[in-house]
């Protein structure tokens, strides 16, 4: 049985009620996890209100602002876990980001503070995270992230975000390999297509849901609980021998050849 009681799960990404995030946190916490929730400051509060008020039903225990690209913030953040928790289980990475105009046209066109911005969010905090995460895993872990088929293959105005998403599987592969010892593992889940804030910014992006829809075996894309449920797999004793893995949760559409 999937049981995640008295494990600490510490969940980022979450924007709204349609981010992959939000299906995961309802996931972990149905399973039993204790949460807590990182949000992404603005000057205004407006996303720490949204956010606070999305997840009060999954009565956080630690709730903490985390901009990815403020090193203060992230030891700030990770100190707090120290300080209320004593250890972490469970690292949900559900960050990625890139500008708008990079996520269409000409690949080539990408502007170099466009391709710095998007690895720098959607890759390299990955790194950032899971190196401050490792001395709380005391008790060994689970760190998952989301990809998506984008990093393997050529997917029209994916651009920049594809070559994120293939830097950010094969981090997984080398941060299975150091944490490994610790008995921490770290995976990946490829999600299809889901409408999101940050998927909305993809050129395209109904059409590939459509299409999805059209060629996948079970002729549906997948929700945010299915991706969740995935998750809370991965972060359980049910998948302890599993590390350094991409999971693939898109109705089956990633082993159509046409």
């Amino acid at each position: 049985m999937l049981n995640l009681t008295g494990k600490n799960a510490l969940v980022t990404g979450i924007a709204n009620n349609r981010s992959i995030a939000w299906g995961i946190a309802q996931q972990l916490y149905k399973a039993g996890a204790n949460l807590g929730i990182t949000y992404l400051p603005d000057e205004r509060g407006k996303m720490e209100t949204k956010v606070a008020e999305l997840v009060q039903p999954l009565n956080p225990s630690l709730f903490i602002p985390c901009n990815v690209q403020n090193d203060e913030q992230i030891q700030s953040t990770f100190e707090t876990v120290r300080d209320k928790w004593g250890k972490l289980d469970i690292l949900i990475h559900c960050l990625a980001f890139a500008n708008k105009e990079d996520l269409s046209g000409d690949f080539s066109q990408t502007s170099r503070s466009g391709f710095k911005t998007a690895l720098e969010i959607s890759t390299y905090s990955l790194m950032q995270l899971s190196g401050a995460a490792k001395p709380l895993m005391t008790q060994g872990g689970s760190i998952v992230t989301l990809t998506y088929l984008g990093g393997v293959r050529a997917i029209p105005n994916y651009n920049v975000m594809g070559v994120a998403k293939a830097g950010l599987e094969m981090s997984v592969r080398y941060l299975a390999a150091e944490l490994g010892s610790q008995n921490i593992r770290v995976n990946a889940i490829s999600a299809g297509p889901i409408r999101t804030l940050a998927s909305s910014a993809v050129g395209g992006i109904l059409d590939m849901i459509h299409h999805v829809e059209q060629v996948a075996p079970l002729r549906r894309t997948v929700t945010q609980l299915e991706v969740g449920n995935a998750a809370a797999f991965l972060c359980s004793d049910l998948s302890s021998g599993i590390t350094g893995q991409v999971l693939y949760v898109d109705a089956g559409y990633e082993i159509m050849g046409m």
